[in-house]
């Protein structure tokens, strides 16, 4: 490009070394900002690098100035502060369904919101390796298309896969494709989940979206099936399907703020004794339930119904029976 055309886009190269250059603790004189312009081939005088300040406060841009033996001026506000950017990246740090190489490039297009400085600061507060990261390289593909399917109301077919015994990558079915109606992606024990309804089983089934390949938009359209996916999250528990049940729960008192952090602050609730209260919660019942509700000991008890209370009985002496060998 020639530097006459490099003058045009003097006002946006300007904006660019402010919002990488500056931020409260880094700033730029109008002769440092002079010698950023050069880099870019771009010559500019000291008043013409003040009207061009003027024009971006026009335009909405937060400059401030602090003025000591020389005027230093630097972004002060941005859209997202550096304390946000860091719940971002630990979110994608954090994430299981994210590989640790496109962690790494999330993270790195995240401290672009801030200045140069500041990501520098963002990286090194910021762990992925060692991590534990799905190894599928395809999720992002895995979740447009999977949104795509949704907004049309199409089904998709994919292959599925699990690990064996000797950590190698095996597809269920028989290596045929699944083919479901996608409902809504959702978030669960730091996986991404895909609500659909599968026709093997008339009824809804959820796949990890990570170890979902080879998925394609059918012509079909979606099986329409009435659910409200908010609800119906609360009632699962590790994505896992079962029969769902009205329960009857006695808690701890110690014990509220759990109930309310998994089910919600609108959950049914009253008073059982001092110590205790009910909970009635509808839930669907499988191992990862009675497991949920095994971790809390003696401060929790199934009071109904009677089939659900059975089956937490049966559960547990399965357990002690399989350790049966080992406390003799």
């Amino acid at each position: 490009m020639s530097k006459k055309s490099n003058q045009k886009l003097k006002l946006l190269y300007l904006l660019k070394i402010l919002m990488e250059k500056t931020d409260t603790d880094h700033t730029l004189t109008v002769q440092e900002m002079i010698q950023e312009l050069n880099k870019y081939g771009i010559s500019a005088e000291r008043k013409s690098i003040y009207d061009d300040i003027e024009s971006l406060k026009t335009f909405g841009i937060d400059i401030l100035c602090k003025k000591s033996k020389t005027y230093d001026y630097y972004i002060a506000g941005r859209t997202f502060e550096l304390a946000e950017l860091k719940l971002l990246a630990d979110a994608v740090a954090s994430s299981k369904f994210i590989t640790e190489k496109k962690s790494k490039q999330l993270i790195k297009k995240i401290g672009s919101l801030t200045s140069s400085h500041e990501a520098k600061q963002l990286a090194r507060q910021i762990i992925v390796s060692g991590r534990v990261k799905t190894m599928n390289e395809k999720i992002y593909y895995n979740v447009d298309i999977i949104n795509q399917a949704i907004n049309s109301k199409k089904q998709i077919s994919f292959k599925y896969f699990e690990f064996t015994i000797d950590k190698k990558k095996r597809y269920r079915n028989d290596g045929n494709n699944y083919t479901a109606s996608p409902y809504a992606l959702t978030w669960d024990d730091e996986n991404y989940y895909m609500i659909s309804y599968y026709e093997k089983y008339k009824g809804i089934t959820h796949f990890r979206v990570d170890k979902m390949e080879q998925i394609e938009i059918t012509e079909q359209n979606c099986h329409k099936e009435d659910i409200n996916i908010v609800e119906y999250t609360k009632k699962i528990f590790s994505m896992y399907c079962g029969e769902e049940e009205t329960v009857r729960i006695q808690f701890d008192n110690s014990l509220l703020g759990v109930v309310i952090d998994r089910f919600g602050k609108d959950t049914v609730t009253y008073r059982a004794d001092e110590n205790s209260f009910i909970a009635i919660l509808k839930v669907e019942v499988s191992p990862p339930f009675l497991g949920w509700i095994f971790q809390f000991g003696n401060k929790v008890k199934i009071v109904s119904p009677k089939n659900v209370v059975e089956m937490f009985v049966k559960h547990q002496d399965e357990v002690k029976e399989s350790y049966k060998e080992l406390v003799k």
